[in-house]
C-alpha cells in the first residue's frame, strides 16, 4: 500500500474522530431534537466506512494499523479540543468497536459485498454507542470529572410514564442515525470497491 494512501486514510480517520468528539458535546437544537441527537451522529459512522473500505481493499492488517494510528493521534488531540472524559470515552469506545468491526467484516468478507460492511458497522455502532455514552455522561463515571448537567438532566418520555437522563435518549437517537448512515454509505462503498476491483483486473 503506497504511503500517500496510508497517510490519507490515517488523516481521514483522525479528522473524523476529532470532529465527532467536538460535535458530541453539541445537541441538535433544531426541530425539537435536542433531547434525541448530537451532531456527532452524522459524522462518526464515517469512521466505520474508512475501516471497512481499508479492510476490503488492503486487508485486515492495514485496517488495524489505520485504527491504531487514528486511535493514538486522535485521542491525544481530543484532550486539547474536547474534555479529558470525552477523550477517554471516545478512545475506549473507538478502539473496541473498530477492532470488533474488523473482526466481523473479515468473517463475512466472502459473502455478498454489502453484508460485511453493513453487519460490521451496525454491530460496531452498538458497541461504540453503549461504551461512549455510558463513560462520557453516566453518573456512574462521574469520578472522571466533567459532569454535563444538561446531558444528565432527566426528561420525560412516553407521555409522561418514564423519566430518563437526556444522554440515554442521545444514545438511542445517535444509534438510529448511525444505522441510517451505514445504509447510505453502502453506495460509496460499492462504488469505491468495484472501481478498485475493475482497475486491478485491467
Amino acid at each position: 500500500m503506497p504511503n500517500s494512501r496510508k497517510l490519507l486514510l490515517i488523516s481521514c480517520m483522525i479528522s473524523i474522530i476529532l470532529v465527532s468528539n467536538i460535535l458530541v458535546q453539541y445537541p441538535v437544537m433544531i426541530w425539537g431534537l435536542e433531547n434525541l441527537l448530537t451532531w456527532a451522529a452524522f459524522t462518526y459512522p464515517v469512521a466505520f466506512f474508512i475501516t471497512d473500505i481499508t479492510n476490503r481493499i488492503y486487508g485486515v492488517i492495514t485496517a488495524r494499523k489505520i485504527v491504531f494510528w487514528g486511535f493514538f493521534t486522535a485521542v491525544i488531540l481530543s484532550f486539547y479540543f474536547a474534555t479529558p472524559r470525552i477523550a477517554i470515552a471516545s478512545g475506549s469506545a473507538f478502539l473496541i468497536s473498530q477492532l470488533m468491526d474488523i473482526q466481523i467484516f473479515t468473517k463475512l468478507s466472502n459473502y455478498q459485498w454489502w453484508k460485511a460492511p453493513l453487519a460490521s458497522s451496525s454491530l460496531g455502532s452498538i458497541i461504540d454507542t453503549l461504551l461512549f455514552f455510558t463513560i462520557a455522561f453516566s453518573l456512574t463515571f462521574s469520578f472522571m470529572g466533567y459532569e454535563d448537567s444538561f446531558a444528565t438532566e432527566s426528561i420525560i418520555i412516553l407521555s409522561g410514564s418514564l423519566e430518563v437522563p437526556r444522554w440515554l435518549m442521545w444514545a438511542f437517537g445517535d444509534f438510529a442515525v448511525k444505522l441510517l448512515v451505514a445504509f447510505i454509505l453502502l453506495l460509496p462503498f460499492r462504488l469505491i470497491y468495484f472501481t478498485y476491483q475493475n482497475k486491478s483486473k485491467a
